[in-house]
């Protein structure tokens, strides 16, 4: 794959991962950038470059930035995102190509639906163990950690997008090996609460 096919890669995969995490900070890094020139992006993310996007994605990442704070808040947050981070992460992933054929833009909102997904599930099963501790300075210290990934991550992919491509890749392999498993455990624990049936 040529160079620029890999950074352009980079940035999909790395800017659908972490709308996965947190979608309006996603959005309002992509939008920033592109107004400001922080990097030199290519013509198709002048379509993050629009005032009411821009203030729209920064005005609910506040929402979101209070709301992720809150025990149980944040859960009813993630749960109500279930749809809109995927579809948030595969519309970026179209936007992020430009001009392309129509396969080539279902692949990539495929990847970057999928990609969203499973940052998605793996923040929302994250918050849900967490609110299990009585306490909340828990749930800030995740949050807060999670809103610093999306930052680095979309500083990475901005300036360095081949790295961003791998980070992710390490991350997602981390989350199939994680969730593999998870599901064995749970099965090892099905096995046993069910005894074998006594013979008569």
């Amino acid at each position: 794959m040529e160079l620029n096919g890999l950074i352009e890669l980079g940035r999909l995969a790395a800017f659908s991962f972490a709308a996965g995490v947190n979608l309006y900070a996603t959005v309002a890094m992509i939008g920033l950038a592109a107004r400001f020139d922080w990097v030199d992006l290519p013509a198709q993310f002048a379509l993050f470059d629009n005032g009411w996007v821009i203030g729209a994605a920064l005005a609910l990442y506040l929402v979101e930035f209070f709301a992720d704070k809150i025990p149980y808040v944040d859960t009813l947050w993630d749960v109500l995102h279930t749809a809109i981070r995927p579809l948030g992460g595969a519309l970026i992933a179209v936007a992020s190509l430009g001009d392309a054929s129509p396969g080539v833009q279902g692949l990539a909102a495929l990847l970057g639906g999928t990609l969203a997904a499973s940052s998605h599930f793996t923040k929302a099963g994250t918050r849900a163990a967490v609110n299990t501790s009585p306490e909340p300075l828990s749930n800030w210290l995740v949050s807060l950690a999670e809103d610093g990934f999306v930052v680095g991550l979309g500083l990475l992919a901005l300036n360095y997008p081949v790295a961003a491509l791998t980070v992710v890749l390490v991350l997602v392999v981390v989350i199939v090996a994680c969730a593999a498993a998870l599901v064995r455990a749970i099965r090892r624990r099905f096995a046993r609460a069910v005894p074998a049936a006594q013979p008569s």
